[in-house]
């Protein structure tokens, strides 16, 4: 599966060069112009790293990822600016940011920053959950087993599965459960979804995925 990067750039030119150079490297890349169109964007997606320009309209990078953090999210971040003092190297690195380019820079330092904060995080994740005594998930092959007895479910299902594993006991929107799930290509649909968590109830437990009407669903640990 592709990793997912958020990229706040208000420089059209720049910021299709950064998606296309990013993308030829197997990464997906959502844009944002502006800070406003940028805090959207992470509050409804789940992404692998944030690249974060700083001058931007309507919000800073800053104030983007001081409000993301506030929020308890702690998806990686890197600051992408003009700005070469310390006062702002400070203030970066104060809002949670966990790297920091300076303008202008070559892409493939850019990939090089983002490679090696994406191995950092994978190495600091947990790879294998244990949902109960008997059934295990692993976040990287996507393997759910009882016991060692290897479980078949389809992709949908099994990213689905680890979109709840990753956010257990939080509500999560229909939209971002369709977000993450579907393909950005693919039409999501509430019919499926409800085939796929019935699904998973048999095999978690029914009690375990919980409905909230007009609301999403939540993953009970």
């Amino acid at each position: 599966m592709k990793q997912k990067l958020l990229l706040l750039e208000d420089d059209i030119t720049l910021s299709e060069t950064i998606v296309e150079y990013l993308q030829d490297k197997d990464f997906e890349v959502i844009q944002a112009f502006d800070g406003e169109e940028a805090l959207s964007c992470a509050y409804e997606t789940k992404f692998d790293l944030l690249l974060l320009d700083v001058n931007v309209p309507l919000l800073s990078g800053f104030e983007v990822l001081k409000q993301i953090r506030q929020n308890q999210d702690k998806t990686p971040a890197i600051f992408i600016t003009s700005l070469n003092s310390m006062n702002s190297l400070e203030e970066g690195f104060n809002s949670g940011c966990d790297d920091y380019i300076r303008k202008p820079f070559a892409l493939k330092e850019l990939l090089l920053r983002v490679k090696t904060i994406l191995k950092r995080e994978y190495l600091n994740k947990e790879e294998i959950i244990k949902i109960d005594e008997q059934l295990s998930f692993n976040l990287s092959s996507y393997e759910l087993k009882n016991r060692n007895e290897k479980i078949n479910l389809n992709n949908k299902e099994l990213k689905l599965l680890k979109l709840f594993l990753l956010n257990q006991n939080e509500l999560l929107s229909h939209e971002k459960i369709y977000d993450y799930v579907w393909d950005y290509e693919e039409e999501a649909s509430d019919t499926s979804l409800r085939t796929y968590i019935k699904n998973l109830r048999k095999i978690v437990g029914k009690d375990r995925i919980v409905s909230l009407k007009k609301l999403g669903y939540r993953f009970n640990s």
